[in-house]
């Protein structure tokens, strides 16, 4: 597939059909909401809730092991399951993978082009859910190497061998919106001062695939995101900046990048921390 660093981390739709009645592989849709898997989903596909699989209810990440280990053992995957991600939010896929690293499951996929390739091209869906046999999970700790920490942020702030990346709107970039609408009250709206912004879905075809490595190459090392620094992406919540990690990190090969998991949730709320607003 183009070329990638990694091309074995991703599927395409002809390969995933030919296994979905292979029982080392597990497929997992990720989403907001539940709407789009009732509605129609790939056979066999597992359901995970973004907001109460994946988020704690101050959108912060569950890092607890333990609720891991149990999410994976009711979907029915091992430690030696091939788990292929996607969903009908474009950044489900990759960020799905971002997580499943954190906590060591060996081999993780993503479909290229996710939900709207599948469904564009006609795929198999189904409203049925699966009857999955729960199995036993040992997960990792989590892997702190794939992610960035506030005080490490603070510390990259115009740093000439790193460079902050904002995957969000340029409506979040420039403060007219905080997280999904305007700010409020206290809410403090804007970006990480330095942070460069590239928007997550720029790395993608109208198709929902990956754009070739040649596009991916010129899209980031253009605005000065280049192998040669450490690359801390953050968004919202880091959701979306997974998915841009997993761009840089695994389609491009960068030795040195790590999401910010707590991203705009967490830097906004930190008192004394510098944000700058607006576009330029």
């Amino acid at each position: 597939m183009f070329n990638y660093a990694h091309p074995e981390v991703l599927v395409d739709s002809q390969w995933l059909v030919d296994h979905l009645n292979d029982p080392n592989v597990r497929v997992v849709e990720a989403d907001l909401t539940p709407q789009a898997y009732n509605t129609g989903h790939i056979p066999g596909a597992v359901f995970w809730n973004m907001l109460t699989d994946l988020l704690l209810p101050d959108y912060r990440i569950n890092f607890d092991p333990i609720a891991w280990e149990k999410l994976l053992a009711r979907s029915g995957i091992t430690n030696d399951t091939t788990v292929i991600t996607y969903g009908d939010f474009p950044a489900s896929g990759a960020w799905l993978f971002w997580l499943l690293k954190v906590f060591g499951h060996r081999d993780v996929r993503v479909l290229n082009g996710s939900r709207r390739k599948w469904v564009t091209e006609g795929r198999p869906l189904t409203t049925e859910t699966p009857t999955i046999v729960p199995t036993q999970y040992q997960v990792q700790l989590p892997d702190s190497s794939l992610r960035a920490f506030h005080e490490e942020v603070r510390e990259s702030i115009n740093r000439a061998d790193r460079v902050l990346v904002d995957v969000r709107t340029p409506q979040e970039y420039s403060g007219e919106l905080f997280m999904i609408e305007p700010p409020k009250e206290t809410e403090r709206a804007g970006h990480i001062p330095s942070a460069v912004p590239v928007y997550y879905e720029l790395a993608l075809n109208e198709d929902g695939t990956f754009k070739s490595i040649k596009d991916l190459q010129a899209l980031y090392s253009d605005k000065g995101i280049i192998p040669d620094k450490k690359v801390i992406t953050y968004c919202a919540v880091g959701g979306r900046s997974g998915h841009t990690w997993f761009v840089l990190k695994y389609l491009l090969g960068y030795p040195n990048v790590q999401n910010y998991d707590g991203s705009w949730n967490e830097w906004s709320r930190l008192p004394n921390m510098p944000i700058d607003i607006g576009l330029g």
